[in-house]
């Protein structure tokens, strides 16, 4: 453990490069979770010792809403983008850390005629989520000069699960591994408490951050609650947006979004942080259900019995099979009486 916080420290111990590791995923389905920066890139990067304003998207003033000055693209993709952003107000009053990011759809998609209000209706759907291991969110609004939706929210700096694995090819060890998946978990028990399938869980989706882990981008969530069903819900048969190699065979089917979908999802992080590689090659779940690739699954060699049977369950292709809840798979990880003691039940 002091190990992996000792990793962590170096990461984040020089500022702007913290801020360099702030990363909101949108990537294309079927990347590569180690996909290296071009060496053009990376030879640019050096020797920076001021950050480097990047110029905003097309169509993006710099200022928007007369108070977030952007300065730095996060992540894009074909529905959206986050740009780390500087809040004039916060700064004016002399605030330390005017930092946030800020989430903006794309000047394509913000074309179509529900955009803003799926836009709002990830805003309000993660905004009901009140837990130190979910993303916090500030406020949805609109800019009135290229009239154009977004949401701000908390600067998270850190590293996402899946650089992390790029540190750690052959996996994390078990208390390691416990105190990555834990908060995870927690964060998705309280989500669905509250209603809310996260729908995208993926390592780039995940942050650790100095002190916490963060669950983050619910685009494409959905609630199960019908006081918040009036909330605008994304189109599946519209927009392929799922992520295969995490979204359950059933959802790739055409199915409903469920909390077991989540728990499939999120059962193949875990396995990923466990041993370094995703379960099924990484391919789409309804491809590797057909290869039966199910049967060729080994437990992580550290992963204690009790976890992998319950991880096992949760990694069923057949949601029938999948019997068990994020709280439970929970419980198999949660950190009960020690070995020492389970040692002397055993013996006395």
């Amino acid at each position: 453990m002091k190990d992996f916080k000792s990793d962590l420290d170096d990461i984040l111990k020089n500022e702007d490069h913290a801020n360099h590791l702030t990363y909101f995923a949108f990537a294309k389905a079927g990347q590569p979770p180690c996909q290296a920066v071009s060496t053009k890139a990376r030879k640019r990067s050096r020797g920076r010792t001021k950050t480097k304003k990047m110029a905003p998207m097309g169509g993006l003033p710099q200022v928007l809403g007369g108070r977030y000055r952007l300065e730095r693209l996060l992540g894009a993709g074909g529905m959206g983008a986050v740009y780390r952003a500087r809040d004039l107000l916060h700064e004016q009053f002399g605030d330390p850390d005017p930092y946030i990011a800020l989430k903006i759809l794309s000047e394509e998609f913000s074309q179509t005629p529900d955009a803003s209000a799926l836009l709002y209706s990830e805003f309000a759907l993660t905004r009901q989520l009140h837990h130190p291991n979910v993303v916090r969110l500030h406020s949805f609004e609109v800019d009135a000069q290229c009239r154009r939706a977004f949401f701000t929210m908390e600067l998270m700096r850190g590293i996402t699960l899946d650089k992390l694995l790029c540190e750690r090819p052959t996996g994390l060890p078990w208390q390691e591994l416990c105190d990555v998946v834990t908060p995870l978990l927690d964060a998705l028990i309280h989500s669905h408490a509250c209603a809310v399938l996260h729908g995208d869980i993926k390592p780039s989706n995940v942050m650790l951050c100095e002190h916490s882990v963060r669950l983050f981008d619910f685009g494409l969530s959905q609630t199960t609650d019908g006081v918040l069903s009036s909330i605008p819900q994304l189109s599946r048969s519209r927009f392929n947006a799922w992520t295969p190699a995490y979204a359950a065979p059933e959802v790739l089917d055409g199915g409903d979004l469920s909390a077991s979908a989540d728990l499939y999802a999120v059962a193949c992080v875990i396995y990923e942080l466990a041993c370094g590689k995703h379960p099924y090659r990484r391919l789409p779940s309804n491809q590797a259900r057909d290869q039966n690739l199910d049967r060729a699954l080994q437990a992580p060699k550290h992963l204690p019995r009790r976890c992998w049977n319950a991880l096992r369950t949760a990694l069923a292709f057949n949601v029938a099979e999948r019997r068990l809840t994020v709280q439970a798979l929970r419980d198999a990880f949660r950190a009960d009486s020690s070995w020492i003691q389970r040692w002397f039940h055993r013996r006395f």
